[in-house]
């Protein structure tokens, strides 16, 4: 007896992810709870447990594929049928079924295997739709190109990945226009299409597709761009006095509280303290209204392998020195190993983003939407400072703070990044709540 992998449910607005890829083989043992597939989504990579031991039977769905919540992945055969998951691999691993067949080999389309009942069914010729490959329908989707009018080189004049890579590159062109419709459809912009790179460069290119992660980075940052009317504010801080405190407190704070006393939670103190006093910068508009929001949900901005991601601080307000660096140094493992759950990466009031630990001086963070605003913080570095009519070495940070101007005005912005300054020039005024 077979026991399914299906997708899990995959959080909030969350429909649809992409196989990352299989960590078993099919014939392979598998152990309960054992992963078995990573699977990508626009917001996190989880792993999708074996939900019963035995062998691994062949895939349902291949790496590179989109699948819905709840499709079939594959299946948990029981030990006894060890000896049928490698003839269903055996199966799939034919010259004629692979997804990702070379257009260099056009006779095997990844589409054959389901060729002959259509053909039957239409008394010899497969209509012109019919077992199309998911990587052919997935080019189509993604470039709007229509497979019905590009020139296919497969068996029986099929059309394959190959074919419509090259028709996506401007190198085919449609064999026969497609019937005129009968009401002019409204115009649509063309699709994006890079131009090819002379030969001897493109030898040497790879192409590697976006990660749903990225594809969904990318298209954020876009949005925000449009949409907002953003602009950013500069500011400097002296971190000399939270330097030294940090200094004179590291060693007891991590033997109290089990964590390392970092610059990070200062910072997010800091905020809170400035969103109280400037409330326009922690709301959002939705259509004609203005969302002022009387909770502090403070995003963190962690870069990793995969891409951004920004796991949100709840009520942080709520929570002292020790509670955030706590909150932050688990969310930072957590985001590295890929574990993160999506509702932790939701809801956000504000966001920070620290580019000075890649040694970054200056920067302009663009908006994490629909939030109004950003901090972006910098490398330290040590200046010459006019101190009282005398010049001093000080440790330095360029503030940047990005907002939305339609809702916060620019005096609200300065001051808002004036008050955060003053916190940390000055850090008992975060102790006595000033």
């Amino acid at each position: 007896m077979a026991t399914e992998i299906r997708v899990p449910t995959l959080g909030e607005s969350v429909t649809e992810a992409t196989i990352g890829r299989w960590f078993k083989k099919p014939g392979e043992a598998v152990k309960v709870d054992e992963p078995v597939v990573e699977l990508e989504t626009d917001k996190v990579t989880l792993e999708v447990p074996a939900p019963a031991a035995g062998v691994l039977g062949a895939y349902e769905a291949k790496d590179g594929e989109t699948v819905g919540v709840g499709a079939l992945l594959g299946s948990i055969e029981e030990g006894g049928a060890a000896a049928a998951a490698p003839k269903a691999a055996a199966k799939e691993a034919k010259p004629a079924a692979p997804a990702n067949a070379e257009a260099a080999k056009p006779i095997k389309d990844d589409a054959n295997e389901t060729k002959p009942k259509e053909a039957k069914a239409n008394g010899g010729t497969p209509p012109a739709d019919a077992g199309q490959a998911p990587s052919v329908r997935r080019i189509s989707d993604e470039t709007g190109i229509d497979p019905k009018g590009v020139q296919g080189t497969g068996k029986d004049g099929r059309v394959t990945k190959g074919d419509m890579l090259a028709a996506a590159e401007g190198g085919a062109q449609a064999k026969a226009p497609a019937p005129a419709p009968t009401q002019a459809p409204a115009p649509q912009p063309p699709a994006a299409v890079r131009a090819p790179s002379a030969p001897d460069d493109a030898a040497r290119e790879e192409r590697v597709r976006m990660t749903k992660l990225r594809q969904t980075i990318a298209r954020r940052l876009k949005d925000a761009q449009n949409t907002a009317a953003m602009l950013t504010t500069f500011n400097e801080v002296d971190m000399t006095e939270v330097m030294a405190l940090r200094a004179k407190y590291k060693d007891t704070f991590e033997k109290k509280h089990g964590v390392k006393l970092g610059f990070m939670g200062f910072f997010v103190k800091a905020v809170i303290q400035a969103l109280k006093d400037i409330p326009s910068v922690n709301a959002e508009i939705d259509g004609t209204d203005v969302v002022y929001k009387n909770y502090y949900h403070v995003g963190i901005a962690v870069g990793t392998d995969r891409g951004l991601v920004v796991p949100v601080v709840r009520d942080a307000d709520h929570l002292g020195l020790a509670g955030i660096e706590k909150t932050i140094a688990d969310f930072g493992r957590r985001a590295r190993d890929g574990k993160l759950g999506i509702e932790e990466m939701q809801g956000g009031t504000f966001t920070i983003t620290n580019g000075g630990i890649y040694g970054s001086l200056m920067s302009t963070p663009i908006l994490n939407a629909p939030q109004s605003g950003i901090l972006g913080m910098h490398k330290i570095q040590e200046r010459p400072m006019a101190i009282g009519g005398k010049v001093e070495v000080r440790p330095m940070m360029y503030l940047a703070l990005s907002y939305d101007h339609r809702i916060v005005d620019g005096k609200e912005a300065v001051t808002f990044l004036v008050r955060v300054k003053e916190s940390l020039e000055d850090p008992a005024r975060l102790v006595m709540d000033l």
